[in-house]
C-alpha cells in the first residue's frame, strides 16, 4: 500500500524547477567559459556597466541636492512660497 503526500501538479513542478536550475547552470558554465576565453572583452563590458551606474547614481544625487537646495531658497525667501495655491479651510461648525 503507498501512501502519496502529493499529487502530479507537485511533481510536475519540481520537474520544472530541475529544469529550469539545469538550464541556469549550464548557462553559468558557458558564461564563465566565455569569460575564460575573452577575458578583456569582459572587463570592458564591466567596466562600462559599473561606469553608467554610476553617472546614473551622481545625476541623481545632483538632481536630489539641487532640488533640496532650490527648496531651502523657497523657504528661507517667503514662508509660503511652495505652498502658493494651498488654501486650508477650517468648519466653524460644531455639532455639540
Amino acid at each position: 500500500m503507498s501512501f502519496r503526500f502529493y499529487t502530479n501538479a507537485v511533481g510536475r513542478a519540481s520537474r520544472t524547477v530541475a529544469g529550469a536550475m539545469f538550464v541556469f547552470g549550464l548557462a553559468l558554465v558557458g558564461f564563465g567559459f566565455m569569460i575564460y576565453l575573452l577575458p578583456k572583452l569582459f572587463a570592458t563590458v564591466a567596466a562600462i556597466v559599473f561606469f553608467v551606474a554610476g553617472a546614473g547614481c551622481a545625476i541623481t544625487g545632483a538632481r536630489i541636492f539641487l532640488a533640496q537646495r532650490k527648496l531651502d531658497r523657497m523657504d528661507s525667501s517667503e514662508s509660503s512660497g511652495y505652498r502658493k495655491n494651498v488654501r486650508i479651510h477650517c468648519d466653524e461648525y460644531r455639532d455639540w
